[in-house]
């Protein structure tokens, strides 16, 4: 069992709270499927045609018609491109599903208990993905274990904080949540997450699930294989509430 003392618990998604494989074999196969289809659908509405704008921005091609734009996502979403553009419309297309009930967030078993013990505890509970915050919305809203959205304080995306390797984003959402970098602790399965995250004045906590072919430890940091293994003491006096300030763009 490892013991820290921590206000505000940060969390990355992906292989953390929840399978990765669930987001490479179900989440992403699906928003491809559906990306084309889902341009022409919408392709009208502000807010998509602003995001293929950039895109065209982004590949320095202007004229590019819609089917080249969704082409364009498509082949960003194979390569696993952390851009925000993709994370954004792939974050619209699974609101379409989960409200279809064609797709369901992944939890591992013992993080709703978790969650709800840090938040008995007083301790304000965060997540940070490259996925859109709205994504990660959907993805605590639609559990097999129910909405679970309400555990969670604050979001966190590439919009609202930056890249999850570069330190100033960790400042950032310090400065958002207006808690002191020591107070905070971030759990990640990542080493280079972890790595910016310390040298932004932080803890960390590296999780790795059983099976998980890079190894039971991540590289450099202490390592525990489910969330049920981390013993978070109660949060100093001065900590702020659970309302914690919520920074996203989407």
């Amino acid at each position: 069992m490892t013991v820290l003392d921590a206000d505000v618990v940060v969390l990355d998604i992906e292989g953390t709270t929840g399978s990765l494989a669930h987001v490479r074999d179900v989440l992403f196969p699906y928003a491809c499927r559906e990306l084309a289809g889902w341009l022409a659908r919408h392709g009208d509405e502000p807010r998509v045609r602003d995001l293929m704008d950039f895109v065209r921005r982004e590949l320095g091609r202007p004229g590019l018609e819609p089917d080249g734009v969704a082409a364009a996502l498509a082949a960003w979403s194979d390569a696993d491109v952390k851009a925000a553009p993709l994370k954004t419309v792939q974050g619209w297309i699974w609101a379409e599903g989960y409200a279809a009930g064609h797709l369901r967030g992944h939890v591992y078993p013992e993080v709703p208990g978790v969650l709800r013990a840090w938040r008995a505890a007083g301790i304000g509970t965060v997540t940070y993905s490259s996925g859109s915050a709205a994504a990660q919305r959907d993805w605590f809203r639609h559990t097999g274990y129910g909405d679970l959205s309400g555990l969670v304080d604050a979001v966190f995306d590439l919009d609202s904080a930056g890249a999850k390797t570069d330190p100033a984003s960790y400042r950032a959402i310090a400065r958002a949540t207006g808690e002191r970098p020591g107070r905070l602790l971030f759990l990640s399965d990542v080493a280079a997450e972890l790595d910016a995250a310390v040298a932004a004045g932080w803890q960390a906590v590296g999780v790795r699930r059983g099976g998980d072919p890079r190894g039971p430890a991540v590289p450099g940091h202490r390592t525990v294989p489910s969330l049920d293994r981390l013993r978070l003491r109660r949060p100093s006096p001065s900590a702020p509430s659970r309302a914690l300030p919520e920074v996203s763009s989407s």
